[in-house]
Order: structure tokens, then C-alpha cells, then sequence
């Protein structure tokens, strides 16, 4: 949970698995929990209990075996994010029942009453493992990688879309960033706060090269023009991918504690990095599976350093 122990925390991994399940166009259900105080929710087997029909869906044959356990840091803010009929659901007593666009099922919402204990539920299923993680006939997946290739595997055409890019280079686009904003972010002394800097402005100029370098699906063979810029809107093409899923949420992250706590601006000329992020601000897999930016910054406000002498 977040850090008022009712809203959905900073997560990066969670919302990258929340965003798959929902281009997957799968329903699922989040339960928070605050961990912090053991504050928990516990009506439900897990956290988060995906493929969770409405009644005039057809039961996959293996959706009772799957669970994805306690993706508890992802992000819908009931206050802020939830729709108008979800509201009046408040804090720890709530469920949120959330509906994947593409499926077009209405929302629900489920009073749980709360518990002031650490979640049974949780320790049963995983006993010593750290969220995410995902059962699956008993077995225990905490690799998010893992998770999320098993997630393609299982999820796929014809009944779910296929997440997997197309080029191979889109999945190693910007897996250098969130190194180097650590490191930025981490550092306590003056003197290598510059080449800090310019390390993580270095890994951002190669993706943005990347996000303004034509796809060969862009490119017309009968065309005697060239492409001279892209205008994709993710790193793939014009629809999000696993490897946006995995990026999003981190550069996002980039953004508002660099910010913060650097007074670090992602350069306006780098205007691949912003189209890409105004895509992906303007479509609901990210912004409802995208904790407030308040959240972002209480969650790092233990672990970035202030520049001391």
C-alpha cells in the first residue's frame, strides 16, 4: 500500500505486470495492503486474484489455479483514480475491482472488512517471499521475468494478444537508465554529481536516438523519400509491448525523483524520450496502473542523498 496505508504504492515491478494483464485484456482485482503496520485485507485468497469473471464469462479451465500474488505496490489511487461509482469505497475496506478496458466489463467493488495481522493468505502461499510473485498450481514464480514469460505463454492468441516485440532491439532499449538514475540519485558527494549527470543523460540520449530512428515497418520500400525522424508512438510501434511495460514505469519514475531531488529535468530536445511518454500518459494501461507522483517521491525520500560536503 501506499504511504497513507490505503492507497497503492510505488512499485515499478507491479505495475509492469498490472499493465501486461491489462493490454492482455484480462479482469482482475487488486486488494492493498500495508505491510508497514500489518494492515491488511485478508477476504481474499491473495492480493491480487487474476482472471476473476463476471458471471456471464465463460471460466477458463485454469483460471482458479492462477494467482498473482500481493501486487500490492501498483498504483490505482482510489481518491484520485477510481470511477465515480468506485468512491465512496474508502481505504483499507475496500477491494477494487478493476476492469481492463478492452473487455469492457463494468466495475465492482466489495467491502472487506480489515485485519491487524499479517496476512495468513500470503504466508501460505509464498512463505518468505518478497511481492511480486505468482502461483500457479502450487508453484511459487518470484522472477519478474519469469512471471511475465509465463504470462505470454499462457496468455496467448488467439483469445489474448501477443506482447512480444516485434524487434528484438526494443527490448534492450533503456535497460541502462535506472542503473545509472541510482547511482545519480544515490550519490551523497559534490564532486561526481556532474559525471553522474551526464552518465544518466547518456543512456537517455541513446534511447531517445532509438525512439527517433525509423522502424523498418516505418520505412515505404517503393518510397523515394526517406524518414528522416519517427513518429512511433512506444518503443515497438504504435501499440505498447512487454518492453514498454518493463520501461514505462521506471523512466517515469526517472522523471519525478530527479526532479524532486535533484532538480533534474529530462532535456526538452530529446524529443523522442517526450513523445514517448506523452504516449504512453495519455492511455489508461499506464495512468491507472501508475501510483501519484507523491507516492513516487515518499517512496524514495529515504534513498535519495542530499550533496554534502
Amino acid at each position: 500500500a501506499g504511504s497513507d496505508g490505503e492507497s497503492i504504492g510505488n512499485c515499478p515491478f507491479s505495475q509492469r505486470l498490472f499493465m501486461i494483464l491489462w493490454l492482455k485484456g484480462v479482469v482482475f482485482s487488486v486488494t492493498t495492503v500495508d505491510l508497514k503496520s500489518y494492515l491488511t485485507l485478508c477476504s481474499s485468497p491473495c492480493a491480487v486474484d487474476c482472471f476473476s469473471r463476471s458471471k456471464s464469462s465463460q471460466q477458463s479451465p485454469w483460471s482458479s489455479a492462477l494467482r498473482v500474488g500481493y501486487i500490492l505496490s501498483a498504483s490505482l489511487s482510489l481518491a484520485e483514480r477510481c470511477p465515480k461509482s468506485l468512491r465512496h469505497f474508502t481505504g483499507p475496506q475496500v477491494r477494487v475491482i478493476l476492469k481492463l478496458w478492452t473487455m469492457r466489463h463494468a466495475f465492482n467493488g466489495a467491502c472487506i472488512p480489515p485485519s491487524r495481522r499479517k496476512p495468513a493468505d500470503l504466508q501460505n502461499l509464498a512463505p518468505g517471499t518478497h511481492p511480486p510473485f505468482i502461483t500457479f498450481n502450487n508453484e511459487v514464480k518470484t522472477d519478474v521475468n519469469k512471471i511475465e514469460e509465463f504470462l505470454e505463454e499462457v496468455l496467448c492468441p488467439p483469445k489474448y494478444s501477443k506482447l512480444s516485440p516485434k524487434h528484438p532491439e526494443s527490448n534492450t532499449a533503456g535497460m541502462d537508465i535506472f542503473a545509472k538514475f541510482s547511482a545519480f540519485i544515490k550519490n551523497s558527494r559534490p564532486e561526481a554529481n556532474e559525471g553522474l549527470e551526464r552518465g544518466l543523460l547518456k543512456t537517455l540520449q541513446k534511447l531517445d536516438e532509438y525512439l527517433n530512428t525509423p522502424l523498418p515497418d516505418e520505412i515505404d520500400e517503393n518510397s523515394m523519400e526517406d524518414v528522416p525522424v519517427s513518429t512511433r508512438k512506444f518503443l515497438d510501434g504504435e501499440e505498447m509491448t512487454l518492453a514498454d511495460c518493463n520501461l514505462l514505469p521506471k523512466l517515469h519514475i526517472v522523471k519525478v525523483v530527479a526532479k524532486k531531488y535533484r532538480n533534474f529535468d529530462i532535456p526538452k530536445t530529446m524529443t523522442g524520450v517526450w513523445r514517448y511518454l506523452s504516449n504512453a500518459y495519455s492511455r489508461d494501461e499506464f495512468t491507472n496502473t501508475c501510483p501519484g507522483d507523491k507516492e513516487i517521491e515518499i517512496a524514495y525520500s529515504d534513498v535519495a542523498k542530499r550533496l554534502t560536503k
